[in-house]
């Protein structure tokens, strides 16, 4: 019987799930053993799973799940150096040339294990069966805006937290831009056609931001780009790989401009192919931005769980998605699971 091990998150600011009771029901129903660990922060209570008849095991002790055990989560496990036996699935941010990546490969190649990245779940056509990208980008565009707010009185943003819903979110962001400024600042949104550009652009437009859209046909001539340089916000919703342009290059920081917060919701600071080299970190709820320049002022949010601030919308959108192809679990040598495999044995041994 294939059995679904869903683990709890360990990051800190990590809420989110990729399995609803609804969810895991179906599973169940279906034929799966799905076990759902305990934990303290998960945006959805645990007693839904118990109603929908998951066995429960205690918070993070899925290193001693059966060997059989798909172990799934979302984000990094710990970066601990113990080997990997277990099939995992979750965000393993190691296929793109990340530094830490190396590392994390060679815990699954040492220790017999395999990753299935969800990035790298993908259907026939190479379009990705499920993604939080959507919240991403409007997320990130609400703490790029907080950035902005937090220049106007001559300050840093302060640090962000996960809301309730989108409607608080929309409500304390208008209320601190309300309170900064008589005016909204200019956008520019590069990716505006895919998940994350639509998310951030629907919460700039929400803000009563005007917003300038760019897309694949607006960035084909590789650069320079000045007119990134002509906005005050500029939220980069395209990810990292190879061939992408340098959208704000080194010096830029430097140069002419009325951009002053840089909104990366794409968050690949360690790529060898990150368009935003103007940064070399991801930050943290505790500190969302790097202030990477003084005259002008250029502030850089690069969080790398934006959806967490809104984990139950997030969480519910997520596993509707993915619901589908987690039912052909049974086979994971075929479909949406082949493929992620065969991007895995790719990589494993580089």
């Amino acid at each position: 019987m294939t059995h679904l091990w869903v683990r709890a998150e360990q990051r800190p600011n990590e809420d989110r799930v990729g399995l609803t009771p609804a969810g895991a029901k179906a599973l169940i129903a279906a034929g799966l053993r799905v076990t759902v660990e305990e934990s303290r922060t998960r945006a959805i209570p645990l007693q839904g799973y118990i109603d929908a008849g998951c066995e429960i095991a205690p918070e993070n002790s899925w290193p001693e799940a059966p060997a059989e055990a798909i172990i799934f989560g979302l984000k990094e496990l710990p970066d601990d150096g113990t080997l990997l036996p277990h099939r995992h699935i979750m965000f393993g941010h190691a296929f793109k040339g990340q530094h830490s990546g190396k590392e994390l490969l060679r815990r699954f190649r040492e220790g017999g294990g395999t990753l299935y990245d969800l990035e790298y779940l993908v259907d026939e056509t190479g379009r990705r069966v499920a993604a939080f990208g959507y919240w991403a980008g409007y997320a990130g565009a609400a703490v790029t805006l907080k950035a902005w707010a937090a220049q106007q009185r001559g300050a840093v943003c302060g640090p962000v937290g996960a809301y309730k819903d989108k409607h608080a979110l929309l409500s304390d962001l208008g209320a601190e831009l309300d309170a900064a400024s008589d005016k909204r600042p200019t956008a520019i949104v590069i990716g505006a056609l895919g998940r994350v550009g639509t998310g951030a652009a629907d919460l700039c437009e929400a803000m009563g931001v005007t917003v300038t859209k760019w897309d694949m046909a607006e960035t084909a001539s590789g650069g320079p780009f000045p007119e990134i340089l002509a906005h005050d916000l500029f939220l980069n919703c395209i990810f990292a790989r190879p061939g992408t342009p340098v959208f704000v290059p080194r010096d830029a920081l430097a140069a002419e401009r009325k951009l002053s917060a840089i909104g990366d919701v794409a968050c690949d600071p360690d790529s060898d192919y990150n368009p935003v080299p103007v940064y070399d970190r991801a930050t943290t709820w505790d500190a969302p931005v790097l202030r990477v320049a003084e005259t002008p002022v250029l502030d850089v949010m690069a969080i790398d769980n934006l959806p967490s601030m809104l984990p139950l919308e997030s969480s519910e959108d997520y596993a509707d998605q993915l619901l589908a192809s987690l039912l052909t679990l049974t086979d994971l040598d075929t479909g949406v699971w082949g493929r992620a495999k065969a991007v895995f044995h790719d990589h494993v041994g580089a």
